[in-house]
């Protein structure tokens, strides 16, 4: 949940030279084929923002060089058929408007907003487990 917090933070922009070293040097460990990497620094983390294998993904480091997770947008087709199917059937009414997924500490989580012409739904799976209601909102 933190780290969908964050994506939504503004953060500033930084040149790769103010990146601390540690943190460089885990990133080019762990992604070293990586390409369009752009780090922005937040008050307690370093966010890297990247190409990956065709897919931009998003890495949160601390200042000691810990990856604290991973996000990556997705579409709906990229979910286990479980998940497709329970919003198949529970919210074939409504649109998605946005996917993505977080992966912490060797679990997966998905959240994806889910809108109609009245509502706009924000729901969690956590660990790849049925949906559950994170956040609802009426429109105006």
């Amino acid at each position: 949940m933190t780290l969908a917090i964050a994506l939504t933070t503004v953060c500033t922009f930084a040149s790769e030279e103010k990146v601390a070293p540690k943190v460089l040097e885990a990133f080019n460990t762990e992604f070293s084929t990586a390409k369009d990497v752009e780090w922005s620094i937040g008050e307690d983390q370093y966010t890297a923002t990247f190409n990956y294998n065709g897919a931009y993904v998003f890495a949160y480091y601390n200042e000691e060089g810990d990856l604290l997770g991973l996000t990556r947008n997705l579409t709906p087709n990229a979910l286990s058929m479980t998940l497709q199917n329970s919003l198949k059937k529970n919210y074939s009414d409504f649109w998605v408007s946005d996917l993505f997924e977080v992966a912490k500490n060797g679990g997966t989580d998905y959240y994806i907003t889910l809108e109609n012409a009245d509502k706009k739904i924000v729901l969690h799976a956590a660990g790849g487990k049925d949906w559950e209601v994170y956040k609802k909102v009426k429109k105006a």
